[in-house]
């Protein structure tokens, strides 16, 4: 995986951020989702690198990026305060416009980036997400069932901290590969899954996941909803991808619908593939990047 990318920390004004860059081309950002790292991007990063100069990030609290220290109002784990970070760290290494495509909690740092940065971000895709705004509002019995993590996750610490680190093994097994992780067997070799699993072995990455999802009922929502008051829409093309078998359609019917008053130019469809679609399905979301690239 990786081999012909480059690694390295960047360093900005919060930490260092670990990357892998490589190709040649306009830059494109790849940010992963909760609970994993650059590397679900590995099947898809070759196929960008032979037209684009790809960047595939740890996102600050997970992998080997700097840990946020930690705030009573959730600030540092904000997605406003990740894509700050984030947006130092591009133009560190010489990038001061860019695309970005996010997965899950990466989809939701990549939208906030979009609003926030509008000169910096050309194009955004968020993959089996709708923003956090419309998941709170919208909220219901099925939510709470269904995405019952997001409840969980954000439950004051050390509640959910101490439950994890007291049997990682049992929380991934019965809930991480539960969202579909490993399901397509071909696509998850047993080393890459053991990446995975030893990351909730970190207890530092448990905490800065907890964070993530205490911002994302609190600050992230209402930056969100500061947004929406304020009919702020997304400037840049948007690419929505989801798993059109998984929570998404079921809870929100049309997902574009959802998406539509937030974005000018969007585009997007449902893949047969989990909840981890760009490791289920990776020439096909390669395919549906290097369209929204050109």
């Amino acid at each position: 995986m990786f081999e012909t990318f480059e690694q390295q920390h960047v360093s900005t004004e919060r930490g260092k951020i670990f990357v892998r860059v490589g190709g040649i081309g306009s830059p494109v950002l790849l940010l992963h989702g909760y609970p994993q790292s650059h590397v679900m991007w590995h099947a898809v990063v070759n196929t960008l690198a032979g037209e684009h100069t790809v960047i595939a990030a740890d996102l600050p609290g997970y992998g080997s990026s700097f840990r946020p220290p930690l705030t009573a109002d959730h600030s540092a784990y904000s997605k406003r305060q990740i894509s700050n970070d984030l947006v130092q760290m591009m133009h560190a290494l010489g990038h001061d416009q860019f695309a970005v495509a996010g997965h899950d909690r990466g989809g939701r740092v990549a939208y906030r980036m979009a609003l926030d940065h509008p000169d910096r971000v050309t194009a955004v895709a968020a993959f089996d997400v709708v923003p956090t705004a419309e998941v709170w509002q919208r909220a219901d019995a099925k939510f709470a069932l269904t995405y019952w993590h997001w409840v969980f996750l954000a439950q004051p610490a050390p509640l959910p901290e101490a439950l994890i680190n007291a049997n990682p093994s049992a929380f991934f097994d019965l809930h991480v590969r539960a969202l579909g992780l490993g399901r397509k067997n071909q696509q998850y070799p047993p080393e890459l899954m053991e990446i995975y699993r030893r990351l909730l072995d970190d207890t530092s990455v448990v905490e800065g996941i907890c964070e993530d999802y205490r911002a994302g009922a609190t600050l992230d929502r209402m930056h969100d909803e500061a947004d929406q008051s304020a009919g702020n829409r997304i400037r840049c093309p948007v690419l929505v991808l989801w798993s059109a078998t998984g929570a998404l359609p079921k809870l929100y019917g049309d997902v574009l619908a959802v998406w539509r008053p937030w974005a000018n130019d969007l585009r997007g469809r449902g893949l047969e593939a989990s909840h981890f679609l760009v490791e289920d399905e990776p020439d096909q979301v390669a395919h549906e990047l290097k369209a929204l690239l050109r």
